[in-house]
């Protein structure tokens, strides 16, 4: 699988998620091994720095093989010319990742980027979707996971505009997942019926892409990321995963699936939405999503080969 997002929930710096999916993949290019951390999410300047140097300390290990990594901070102060050449990193670069924070603080940043400085607020987000069109990695962690989806979590609890970048269409997530956050993924299963719901706890996330099959219905495939790599005792607390956790998922109608690491879920949606189906590729076999047995289909290209 080549993912186009991975959003993820992350105590620190796990090596399955951050070295495999991400640093791995800025270092497969021959002449682009480069990853941007925007940690626009965060209020002031000191915590945009303190964002992005819980992620240097780990990038600046891989220096050596040739990653470029480095971050764009946002401040009041912007020029034009400073904003030109974020949007060119932002086309450009191998990998990028939005940073932790406030979602709505973010969202609103990013579109005042475009507004402010080119007078078009949605720049920022079709640049995104370029990204994902020529194949290339976007990432949210925490907030930005938030950001990538089509509808925020934190926007529909928290009343402000719930609208994200969609590049994880038809997905919501809640972030640092625990024990005891059934109740809100529940709350959001039964409010979008037609939206796949996850609780993501500490360390774990969703490697997605899709696009259109030349049917024109929507395809998405996600494969289920658990990191338990993290191994300092002192945070084993944090670290959800470690305590045998996995990503938490609810049905509409009230029922629970827990996906573990690797497994898949391919989705097919046809352009009026009335056609909208969902297969599982787990442990148990290629299974029919509602039903959770065995189907007419026998892996994720079966699927899409007959759509």
């Amino acid at each position: 699988m080549f993912p186009t997002a991975l959003i993820y929930s992350s105590h620190n710096r796990c090596a399955y998620i951050h070295r495999d999916w991400i640093v791995e993949r800025a270092l497969k290019s021959h002449d682009n091994k480069t990853i941007l951390y925007l940690p626009t999410s965060m209020g002031e300047m000191h915590q945009q720095e303190y964002g992005w140097g819980t992620f240097r300390w780990y990038f600046d290990q891989f220096r050596d093989w040739g990653l470029i990594s480095h971050p764009f901070y946002w401040r009041p102060e912007l020029s034009q010319e400073d904003v030109a050449k974020l949007f060119d990193c932002l086309a450009r670069y191998e990998v990028v990742i939005l940073g932790g924070g406030s979602t709505t603080l973010g969202m609103e940043r990013y579109k005042q980027l475009g507004e402010q400085y080119f007078g078009d607020e949605n720049i920022f987000g079709r640049i995104l979707h370029d990204r994902q069109k020529a194949g290339k990695l976007t990432v949210g962690f925490s907030a930005g996971a938030d950001q990538l989806c089509s509808t925020t979590t934190s926007g529909v609890m928290g009343g402000t505009d719930p609208r994200g970048f969609g590049l994880v269409r038809d997905v919501m997530s809640t972030l640092h997942y625990e024990y005891g956050g059934d109740n809100d993924l529940i709350s959001l299963a039964t409010q979008f019926p037609h939206t796949m719901i996850f609780g993501l706890p500490n360390d774990s996330g969703l490697a997605v892409d899709q696009g259109y099959l030349p049917s024109g219905n929507f395809w998405q495939v996600i494969e289920f990321l658990i990191d338990s790599s993290w191994d300092i005792p002192e945070d084993g607390w944090h670290v959800k995963t470690r305590q045998g956790m996995k990503i938490k998922h609810f049905y509409s109608d009230g029922r629970d699936y827990t996906f573990d690491n690797n497994e898949k879920m391919v989705r097919i949606i046809s352009p009026d939405g009335h056609y909208n189906r969902a297969w599982i590729q787990s442990s148990q076999g290629f299974l029919d999503y509602w039903s959770q047995s065995h189907g007419e289909f026998h892996n994720v290209e079966h699927v899409l080969h007959s759509h």
